[in-house]
């Protein structure tokens, strides 16, 4: 019992500091814009789950795409509209190079260090966003997730009491620099916050806004669908600003 108290008090306290030092997202356009259709767009973490699909749905809209990746042998895609490129995202340089002509970036950048300290998703992310500011490409969509800021508790019991605090209190954390990084930025952005993650088949319809997910059940959306929003945000300005959650 005693055990199970301990856990619970940490497991509180772990998603306590998500909220107190998370991104609190306005719940309305924070920025202007005038949309134009992108023509050339970089894709950065081609190679994880939400990256692929990003990159084969990209191509089926028509976009010329650049996938940036550290193994370009794992993204298993070939097509005369896609140019992959070999460099680390923690590599200024090397990112800098893939920005350049690019019309907007997208990210879906992750890792699996999840048992220590890491910033490889905000030093990462300020890498992008040193290289469009210098290169002058405004448009950023980035994934990261509920569960920080004000979606603290809201991936539902099993992510707040067990998954978060024990197996990715260091990943969420650095999220939450990741997307402060972000909205300080002078850029047009929009922050994806998806549940769940599952490899299910695109629906075409999902759930977003700014009171998604629970406290209880899981909310899921698999990663076809958040690919489909987050391409469809280089031509909305509906959520520009914001940090919209994204779910079933």
């Amino acid at each position: 019992m005693t055990i199970i108290i301990v856990l619970a008090l940490y497991a509180l306290a772990i998603n306590l500091l998500l909220w107190w030092v998370g991104y609190k997202s306005p719940q309305a356009v924070a920025k202007g814009s005038s949309t134009r259709r992108p023509e050339r767009i970089l894709i950065i973490g081609a190679t994880g789950g939400t990256g692929r699909q990003l990159v084969e749905q990209a191509l089926n809209r028509g976009y010329q795409v650049t996938a940036l990746v550290r193994n370009p042998s794992k993204l298993c895609v070939e097509h005369p509209q896609l140019t992959v490129i070999s460099g680390d995202v923690l590599d200024y340089e090397s990112v800098a190079a893939a920005v350049l002509g690019q019309d907007a970036v997208l990210s879906a950048l992750g890792h699996k260090r999840f048992f220590y300290p890491t910033r490889i998703l905000s030093d990462g992310t300020r890498n992008i966003l040193k290289a469009m500011e210098a290169g002058g490409v405004r448009r950023f969509v980035c994934e990261t997730a509920l569960g920080t800021g004000d979606t603290a508790w809201r991936m539902g019991l099993l992510y707040t009491l067990i998954v978060i605090p024990l197996v990715l209190p260091f990943y969420f954390y650095d999220k939450t620099r990741q997307e402060h990084l972000i909205a300080k930025s002078n850029l047009d952005w929009v922050i994806v916050r998806p549940g769940a993650l599952t490899n299910g088949v695109k629906r075409g319809t999902c759930r977003h806004g700014f009171n998604i997910g629970g406290y209880i059940k899981t909310v899921r959306i698999s990663r076809a669908d958040v690919a489909d929003f987050m391409l469809d945000q280089l031509e909305s300005d509906t959520c520009l600003g914001t940090a919209p959650g994204l779910s079933w």
